[in-house]
């Protein structure tokens, strides 16, 4: 290893007919430091592969396509992309491929490899693509481990949390619809990301959108893509997230708000896979898993006919229910420290901790609007502390006296829930601000400069801020 460092070599498997070139290309990767293994048919190559799946697993493997000579089964060799990939799914594999053969480098690419060079090229060439994937897998692995430390934050360790760990543990590798129920705020998001990270389809677009958000004919749009002319303002062919997701996730936030009309056309998807744009004769065929959640009462929008008693029984093929904050407070103090070290990189704090009286506050509150909720109350206190401790001077008032921005919740406590008034509604970071430099200006009875002061910002920031929200101040 070079410069005496203790890691571990990567591991490289070259399969290639041609013995003097897969001699030549490990001469040229060996002063890499790497740990190099060499076969020359398919044979050896599924040996190598399920003997080493589980110790010493490749990091990235080499694979001539001409390994299997017989053109009648020129498939065989896609299938050995294939057995890779489900043998050894971290693997990077870079095919080798005869130049008048494209058509099979692009269909192993299709089945799951990272990268294609034609065969005999020069050594320096697939050496160069080797390091790139061993690049590419070093980024992966630090993504997973900070999405796997945030995953762990919100998730807390109540028994009803390990059983929701244990639900998305063993359909992720399915294919199966997911439903997530539970409360808003509760992060819904977060563990449909994660149902799709431990999935084979990893590799391939994750795509969020929330059906609440658009009106009817936009969310149609969205989803589906839209032909040009086939509305006012369609001044061009537009591919809906469907087809953007093809071989990946497609995230659909509360579904429950989604129309009777897009209902329908969303069963077509979930029924035969596929999809027709607005304004459109034509299908088109998509592979995507469909991970839906809600926060309403689906059993209720059935029997008032709100939502479609088939497309629920798809979507409803496993069903996760997501625990509120409140009964998961074993998560408080990591949430508290992720969110203050967060908030602390946006508004130029310092803060590092929170005081006795505060936490014993934040772990009494009951938290109506989940993580959400919380996430916006630190955003509030970070906000309004001028020291490098929190205390309870800083938390939003309805924290302190008890209550809450919001109006109203469903009751998931049983599993059931029981619906949930319209009128509900959380602050956002934006109106939090806003409402934090009100706050302070009227403290400081309108000195700007002073104000600035206390919220850790400069006075052309606040000028800004003041600007944005409308907010007038007099000195």
């Amino acid at each position: 290893m070079r410069n005496g460092a203790k890691t571990e070599a990567p591991r490289i498997l070259i399969a290639c007919d041609s013995i003097p070139y897969a001699n030549a290309l490990a001469r040229f990767l060996d002063p890499d430091g790497y740990d190099i293994e060499r076969c020359h048919d398919m044979k050896g190559v599924l040996r190598v592969v399920a003997a080493r799946r589980k110790r010493n697993p490749f990091n990235v493997i080499v694979l001539d396509l001409d390994l299997s000579k017989d053109d009648s089964q020129s498939s065989g060799n896609i299938d050995l992309v294939s057995f890779i990939r489900r043998q050894q799914p971290e693997a990077q594999v870079i095919l080798l491929f005869d130049v008048s053969r494209i058509e099979r480098a692009i269909e192993g690419i299709r089945s799951g490899a990272y990268f294609y060079l034609p065969k005999n090229g020069q050594p320096s060439d697939v050496a160069l693509v080797v390091g790139k994937a061993l690049r590419k897998m070093n980024t992966e692995a630090a993504l997973n481990e900070y999405e796997q430390g945030a995953f762990e934050v919100i998730v807390g360790g109540t028994p009803a949390m390990k059983r929701v760990i244990e639900l998305i543990t063993k359909v992720a590798p399915t294919d199966s619809t997911v439903l997530l129920v539970g409360e808003s705020g509760t992060g819904k998001e977060v563990f449909a990301h994660a149902v799709h990270r431990l999935s084979a389809r990893r590799d391939r677009p994750f795509i969020a959108i929330n059906c609440a958000a658009l009106p009817e004919t936009l969310l149609e749009s969205e989803i589906f893509g839209h032909m040009k002319g086939a509305f006012t303002g369609a001044d061009a062919d537009k591919r809906g997230l469907f087809e953007e997701a093809d071989g990946g996730s497609i995230f659909l936030d509360e579904v429950g708000d989604m129309s009777l009309l897009t209902q329908a056309k969303l069963l077509r998807v979930l029924q035969n896979g596929e999809i027709r744009p607005v304004g459109s004769s034509v299908v088109k065929r998509v592979d995507v898993r469909v991970i839906a959640a809600t926060n309403r009462d689906l059993v209720e929008a059935v029997q008032s006919s709100r939502f479609r008693e088939d497309l629920y029984f798809r979507l409803n093929v496993i069903q996760i229910r997501i625990p509120p904050l409140r009964e998961r407070l074993d998560a408080l103090p990591a949430l508290l420290n992720h969110f203050i070290t967060r908030f602390n990189a946006r508004f130029g704090k310092h803060i590092h901790s929170v005081d006795e009286p505060t936490q014993g506050m934040l772990r009494s509150y009951a938290y109506p609007g989940n993580v959400r909720e919380l996430e916006s109350i630190i955003a509030h206190a970070v906000i309004m502390c001028d020291g490098d401790i929190l205390t309870v001077r800083d938390l939003p008032d309805g924290v302190r006296l008890g209550s809450s921005p919001r109006l109203a919740l469903p009751n998931y406590a049983s599993g059931h829930p029981q619906g949930m008034l319209e009128s509900e509604h959380t602050l956002t970071l934006n109106e939090l601000e806003g409402q934090a430099i009100r706050s302070t200006l009227n403290r400081v009875e309108g000195n700007q400069t002073e104000a600035a002061k206390k919220l850790g910002i400069s006075r052309s920031t606040l000028w800004r801020k003041m600007k944005e929200y409308g907010i007038t101040a007099t000195p």
